[in-house]
């Protein structure tokens, strides 16, 4: 993102804005969009206007190029052109003055200058870098490709990530598919969800003439088609086909006979994952304030430190390794110190501090275990998941066994046994694979808050027979420049 000064002639200020307002390219800062004086005239317009329309109705702003008539607008209640006037009078009003010159300051992309000042360039305006202020952070613009954008929402539920942070949208996005499948453990649910997911890509339920209630859910089919492909890789380690059938006749690991050892592997595999969150973490630190805040937080190089130091010492005990306990009880020390250190720093000066950073440090060391632990809920509900199963196959066995006559009954108990385990299944990994997300991992990955980049844009109406304009303008006086001298100024001063 680059700092920007918009720069005009003052009598062409509304062509300048009404170009700005077009390309969508420039967020004005906040506090120079509340302008009155000038601006208050359409702004009562638009109220009264808005007033009289139907309750609910939507605003769509619109400007003319040319400078239009109000009156004519409120008489052909043209809300949408009112709206944008009124909109654009307030940023004219709140722009920096001095002499025949005004400016305007704010943020845009930096590819997007150069096509900017070529379009204001004929209407007198220009696009003027300035420096980042210091402590202040840049909106957030976040372009992610074509199958990340899918994913976006569930980053952006959570929080706008900080400018200077790396975008996780494709962790998350992995980590989220490879908890739901887990918790979805059964081969035979999994591949129905594969089926949902490829039609729901072929739009099957369309109606012609209809909106398609479903288009906005398209561009995540091949998400849900990774979750039914992962669902169906552990229903298969499971032996699990619709429960306990028989048609998987092998299974690496009983869900229902082996409880502890699902438990054992879901902890391992949340580490992993809480590994790879420390990982963006600590370089988000860094990028946010250097190595220090990288090397002494919690959420980044001494949390990492001791969460390596316990990885080690529960690897140590396990084998009985005691050269590999030692490293990682110095290692755990080692991040506890950075840990305390941060802590203390934060906390500040005296006793008040000193109990507070130890207060805060016990609060780190058993947030982590407890995060590590709530993984074993991935563990958890896939023997949930294989339990519901294995007790609708046993009442529909039952059922078959009755006879011919109960047959009919036997496939209906499995139908809807069926349908009833995978709506809940799938809601409830749904539901814990985002708490996970958000509570266990996203707690390192984020320390801060971004503000999305919400540039102003406004299209510009046809203009083939503008309602309520004044008619062609006028050809301007020509005016004199100003001095160089006082465009400098001015630009320092909008800068300010």
């Amino acid at each position: 993102m680059q700092r920007v000064a918009i720069m005009a002639p003052a009598p062409d200020l509304r062509p300048v804005l009404v170009a700005l307002a077009s390309a969508g390219t420039v967020e004005l800062d906040h506090d120079q969009q509340a302008g009155e004086g000038a601006a208050a005239e359409a702004s009562l317009r638009l109220q009264r206007l808005v007033g009289g329309a139907a309750a609910g109705a939507q605003v769509s702003p619109a400007l003319l190029a040319v400078e239009p008539d109000l009156d004519a607008l409120e008489a052909d209640g043209r809300v949408d052109l009112v709206a944008g006037e009124s909109q654009l009078q307030e940023r004219a009003a709140a722009a920096v003055r001095r002499g025949t010159v005004a400016g305007l300051t704010g943020w845009m992309p930096r590819a997007a200058v150069t096509g900017l000042a070529t379009q204001l360039a004929p209407l007198g305006g220009a696009v003027v870098p300035l420096p980042r202020p210091r402590g202040v952070q840049p909106p957030t613009l976040l372009s992610p490709s074509r199958r990340g954008r899918a994913a976006a929402p569930l980053v952006a539920t959570y929080a706008t990530v900080p400018y200077a942070d790396v975008d996780p949208t494709l962790f998350a996005a992995l980590a989220y598919i490879v908890m739901f499948g887990v918790m979805f453990a059964d081969a035979g649910h999994g591949l129905l969800l594969v089926v949902c997911a490829l039609a729901l890509r072929a739009g099957v339920g369309r109606r012609r003439g209809r909106r398609d209630r479903l288009a906005r859910l398209r561009p995540a089919w091949g998400y849900l088609a990774a979750a039914g492909l992962v669902a169906t890789a552990t229903g298969v380690a499971y032996g699990e086909f619709f429960g306990p059938t028989g048609v998987l006749p092998f299974a690496a690991v009983d869900p229902l006979r082996e409880p502890l050892l699902l438990l054992g592997l879901a902890v391992v595999a949340g580490a992993a994952l809480l590994a790879v969150a420390y990982g963006i973490g600590t370089v988000n630190r860094m990028r946010e304030g250097g190595w220090s805040l990288a090397l002494y937080a919690p959420a980044g190089g001494a949390g990492a430190t001791l969460f390596l130091g316990l990885a080690l010492i529960i690897a140590g005990l396990a084998t009985g390794n005691g050269w590999l306990t030692a490293a990682g009880t110095a290692t755990a020390l080692a991040g506890l110190v950075l840990a305390f250190a941060g802590l203390r720093a934060e906390a500040g000066p005296g006793g008040a501090g000193l109990a507070q950073a130890g207060v805060e440090l016990f609060d780190v060391v058993v947030r982590l275990g407890s995060n590590v632990v709530s993984f074993a809920r991935l563990a958890a509900f896939g023997m949930t998941h294989a339990a519901l199963a294995a007790v609708v196959w046993a009442a529909t066995v039952a059922l078959w066994a009755q006879g011919s006559f109960a047959r009919g009954g036997a496939v209906a108990v499995f139908l809807v046994g069926t349908v009833l385990t995978f709506a809940l299944e799938a809601l409830v990994a749904a539901v814990q694979a985002l708490r996970l997300e958000y509570y266990e991992l996203f707690s390192r990955v984020f320390q801060g808050e971004g503000t999305p980049f919400r540039p102003w844009y406004v299209p510009t109406a046809d203009t083939s027979a503008p309602p309520g304009s004044a008619g062609p303008a006028e050809p301007a006086e020509p005016t004199e420049p100003a001095e160089p001298t006082d465009s400098a100024e001015l630009t320092q001063e909008v800068a300010r």
